[in-house]
């Protein structure tokens, strides 16, 4: 038995009262923000029947989320990160009740609905890279590791619900209520910000978040080797392995499910985060590894093996879909597992590694990649799977993972060694 509580989440970071309060409303706003996750795709899917449509919005994402995801790193280092985090926060709630209006008016105009959804980032690219910096502030730095994996725990245990809300219930309550209940959820985190504590920047600041600011942050960051190759691998991760812009389709075309929700919609959504929370409630060993940048390695090797399989799922699925429906699923969630741990060790490798005074800016260079990568991958595996179809896009993204991971780690040898002590500090 206490071997199997070992296995467990480590709960040492919530005794940190500030942790906490964000941490329990996270829990809330993640459910709604997975229900307009899922419902901005399905709409656009909906109005066009067309995935290239769908992976544009990797494209109207990753535009403000790199712009704004570096500016807001820099912006992090040069002003309250409690007042920041507000400012973003209320720029969330009015871009989701934006959503929720478009939808209830009965918008037909996608490049509206894409319009509001780089909105959306460009306000989540300045608030996340904040939220980050701002976590070494509230626990010690050994439980970095663990206050991750339980972040991204919820995040995924979210994304679970949400998605098989959102499938069951867009033909029950349409759109526009998704989009309802997103807006209003984002205000438990909104109530978790404004208890903090004033958050300035730990040994003042210099200059202004500008343009400089944003060039000093990159210049610290080629010094860091480490963790330009933990960036290099999970791009490589997302833009090869992660094809998300073809569920609707998949769900559709290959698992026969209706055009607009549905069960296939819903497990296929739901089973990747399905897979990481698992991961997460059983992460308790993560604070125990020292290896991280070994972690990471095996981690994006298992998630592009799981990627591979997804796709020779969807292949099968062509002829009989419904029993490939759950092998499908099964290989999503074990990338899901995967793609926790890797997070949690290279979320960790940055929050130890950077000064609080670069910690924003590393942070968002950090949000830009975590971010970015999935939006290029969108364009990519929509792109792909109207020239190769959905199965050998999604197949071949996972071989292309695996091989790119280990060059990577072949080309940086020093990355698979990196080690930290139990008060994480490299060595």
């Amino acid at each position: 038995m206490s071997r199997f509580r070992g296995l467990l989440a480590d709960t040492r970071p919530l005794q940190q009262p500030d942790f906490r309060r964000l941490w329990l409303a996270q829990i809330v706003t993640v459910i709604g923000a997975q229900l307009s996750v899922i419902a901005v795709p399905v709409q656009i899917y909906a109005i066009t029947g067309s995935s290239a449509y769908v992976g544009l919005t990797g494209v109207f994402g990753f535009v403000p989320l790199l712009v704004f995801g570096l500016w807001g790193g820099a912006l992090a280092d040069h002003m309250d990160r409690r007042r920041l985090l507000t400012i973003t926060t209320t720029g969330l709630i009015a871009t989701a009740t934006l959503f929720w209006v478009q939808a209830a008016l009965g918008n037909r105009n996608v490049w509206l609905l894409l319009a509001l959804f780089a909105l959306q980032q460009a306000f989540f690219a300045v608030n996340q890279p904040t939220r980050q910096a701002v976590i070494p502030r509230l626990v010690p730095a050994e439980l970095l590791p663990a206050a991750n994996s339980l972040s991204v725990t919820v995040f995924t245990g979210g994304a679970v619900v949400g998605p098989l809300l959102g499938g069951v219930l867009i033909p029950v309550i349409g759109l526009s209520a998704l989009y309802a209940i997103d807006a209003v959820a984002l205000f438990a985190t909104l109530w978790a910000v404004l208890r903090l504590p004033a958050l300035p920047v730990e040994g003042g600041v210099s200059g202004a978040p500008g343009l400089q600011a944003v060039l000093d942050g990159l210049v610290y960051l080629r010094a860091q080797p480490i963790l330009l190759v933990s960036f290099v691998i999970d791009i490589i991760a997302m833009v090869a392995g992660l094809p998300r812009a073809l569920i609707p389709e998949m769900a559709h075309l290959d698992f026969g499910g209706p055009d607009e929700g549905g069960l296939a919609l819903a497990v296929l959504f739901a089973a990747m985060p399905a897979g990481a929370f698992v991961g997460g409630v059983l992460s308790g060993w993560v604070s125990r590894v020292e290896r991280h940048g070994l972690a990471v390695v095996i981690s994006v090797c298992v998630w592009g093996a799981a990627i591979i399989g997804l796709g020779v799922a969807v292949w099968q699925a062509q002829g009989s879909p419904f029993p490939w429906l759950w092998v499908a699923a099964a290989f999503l969630a074990i990338g899901g597992a995967a793609d926790l741990v890797s997070m949690a060790f290279r979320g960790a490798m940055l929050q130890s590694v950077a000064t609080d005074q670069m910690r924003g800016r590393l942070q968002g260079v950090f949000i830009v990649v975590v971010g970015g990568g999935p939006r290029l991958a969108d364009v990519v595996h929509g792109a792909a799977a109207a020239w190769v179809g959905t199965a050998i896009a999604t197949a071949g993204g996972g071989v292309l993972v695996i091989i790119g991971t280990v060059l990577a780690a072949l080309l940086v040898p020093a990355f698979v060694r990196y080690r930290v002590t139990s008060t994480a500090t490299a060595r």
